[in-house]
């Protein structure tokens, strides 16, 4: 092991299949003073002796590796995760160890051999027929592909060079990482431990109130044509309408003198009070929704007998970067929150960030007097002031200039934003022409987001319309992005500072934090959320003067929570 790999007592832990494909996993775990491959109870309780030196354990994903850990109740410190690495370092989604390998070693991409799919011809041709039988690493630099898919991990000795490849692909990449940016190895860890979170989230789950949320979903979900006769009775002869279909609803609602370019939400809000059926159509939408996707077969299907909703969570979106979960654990129904309920003797620390997205542009951007706006509780009243507009349409103009809408009302607010904060103006503008050229951007962080791989329906400059989306996609996911790495350093912040107190992190919720802890240490909780948050900014930002705030509550419940 080299010296730079020895200087932080990195810690390779790979699982490999079963000895002879019966019993226990086999577990190599290789560190300075560690090299041995055990079944999986030694293998935890080994584990979990190692963490007392607060090792920075290595894997290729805590997907796939920390869930035995976990479930031995043993919740590491500190990781290099080398899938988040990856895609931190070269964008998107796949993190099979074949391209991880390649991408810490500057191999092509798409020279990566696909895994071996047991055709004759295939072994004739194929690169691992001449290798030697041990031998992990082909001439072209690539790992063989049948140790990719596990199925040459069939001895010990295999399983260590595993995990000898494992920290020779970490250290590769913190090698790149430092080379990259000075930022990129802060969040590297922190991704790495959002991963461990993730992990976690899926083993503890999240809490819920089982019959209350029966109580709320039994209503919604009767006969779809129960639901449908509360709208269309509102228009006489209409009643063959598919409330499924817009464009039948479209002349739904033309038939009394509506009409309506779309049939979304934000569109029907406006019409509330031209006419009954249109209040009527939105509450039939909830309850849809309520009835299809959060039903009595979703609560049977995701909330397991001790009232917790699990689904599996990823600590990266495969674009921008934001933290995504199944279960519909990311699109709750607000309607639904009052079954989401602390257990007996505990309660909810819920933290939620505010006006993330515009401090983050002030500190990514570097523009004074947008730093000097974050002084406030409320940002947008001193960027209102400073424009001569009202609050509302300096928020709108903030959220334009991010988002890249320049019509109507915010269309006229930007242009007083280019002139009172032109160096934020300028960093979004930059990351805009980037995208429409289809050239890759890097978040504050460090994350590399290839903007020529979205939409790429077209060739960049072969349609106008796309090259100014990928444009759009650009600005918004240079702070989009960054916020996430916020976030999730201030996730992993409470995650490390709260342990003691039995604390668990039970939702990640865009920007809110919801933590689970006992009645007792609740207010230390509290504090130490929002000690977190102070802590996490100021590494992640390099102590330059920008506040961030969250409103930080006690609740019993998800809908106690003020909004």
């Amino acid at each position: 092991m080299s010296a730079d790999q020895r200087c932080e007592a990195l810690t390779a832990l790979v699982v490999g299949p079963a000895a002879g494909g019966t019993g226990d996993a086999r577990v190599a775990i290789v560190g300075p003073d560690t090299r041995s491959v055990l079944d999986l109870p030694d293998a935890c309780r080994l584990a979990e002796r190692l963490e007392a030196r607060r090792p920075r354990w290595v894997w290729w994903s805590a997907t796939q590796a920390l869930g035995p850990l976990v479930g031995a109740g043993i919740r590491p410190a500190r990781a290099w995760d080398v899938a988040e690495a990856h895609r931190l370092l070269c964008g998107g989604w796949a993190t099979t160890p074949g391209l991880t390998w390649a991408g810490a070693h500057d191999l092509q991409l798409d020279s990566v051999p696909g895994p071996p799919t047991g055709d004759l011809f295939e072994a004739l041709n194929d690169d691992c027929a001449a290798l030697e039988a041990n031998t992990l690493v082909r001439a072209d630099g690539h790992l063989r592909p049948d140790a990719v898919t596990g199925t040459w991990l069939t001895t010990d000795d295999r399983l260590l060079s595993w995990a000898d490849a494992l920290l020779d692909a970490a250290t590769a990449q913190r090698r790149r990482a430092g080379a990259t940016t000075g930022r990129l190895l802060e969040t590297i860890y922190a991704e790495s431990a959002a991963a461990m979170l993730c992990v976690e989230l899926h083993h503890d789950g999240l809490p819920v109130d089982r019959a209350a949320l029966l109580e709320l979903v039994r209503p919604m979900s009767g006969p779809k044509q129960e639901r449908d006769a509360l709208v269309l009775h509102h228009v006489p002869g209409r009643e063959g309408t598919d409330l499924r279909n817009p464009a039948q609803v479209r002349d739904l609602l033309r038939a009394v003198g509506i009409d309506v370019p779309s049939t979304r939400k934000h569109v029907l809000e406006a019409f509330r009070d031209a006419h009954p059926i249109v209040p009527a159509l939105l509450a039939w939408r909830r309850e849809e929704r309520i009835a299809t996707t959060y039903g009595l077969r979703w609560i049977d299907e995701h909330i397991g007998p001790d009232d917790r909703l699990r689904g599996r969570w990823t600590a990266c979106d495969g674009a921008a970067g934001r933290m995504t979960a199944e279960s519909g654990l990311h699109n709750l129904p607000a309607v639904l929150r009052p079954g989401i309920a602390a257990e007996s003797g505990h309660v909810f620390v819920r933290a939620d960030l505010g006006q993330i997205e515009p401090r983050v542009l002030a500190v990514v951007s570097g523009d004074a007097a947008l730093m000097q706006a974050t002084q406030a509780d409320d940002l947008y009243a001193p960027v209102a002031a400073r424009l001569g507009v009202e609050r509302a349409i300096a928020k709108i103009a903030v959220l334009a200039a991010m988002y890249g809408q320049r019509s109507g009302a915010a269309g006229q607010a930007l242009r007083g934003l280019e002139r009172s904060y032109p160096v934020a103006m300028a960093h979004l503008d930059r990351a805009h022409l980037a995208g429409t050229r289809g050239e890759a951007v890097r978040t504050y962080g460090g994350r590399l987001i290839p903007t020529g791989r979205y939409l790429a329906a077209a060739p960049i400059g072969a349609d106008p319309t796309l090259d100014a989306a990928r444009g759009r996609f650009a600005r918004n996911a240079v702070i989009q992005g960054a916020a996430a790495e916020l976030f999730k350093a201030w996730a992993a912040t409470v995650r490390a500072t709260t342990r003691h107190l039995d604390a668990r992190i039970v939702l990640c919720l865009h920007d809110e934090l919801l933590v689970h802890v006992p009645r007792e240490h609740a207010c230390q909780a509290a504090a130490a959320v929002d000690r977190a948050l102070a802590d996490a900014s100021r590494r992640w930002s390099g102590g330059v003067p920008v506040r961030f705030v969250a409103d930080t509550s006690l609740i019993e419940r998800w809908s106690d929570a003020k909004e």
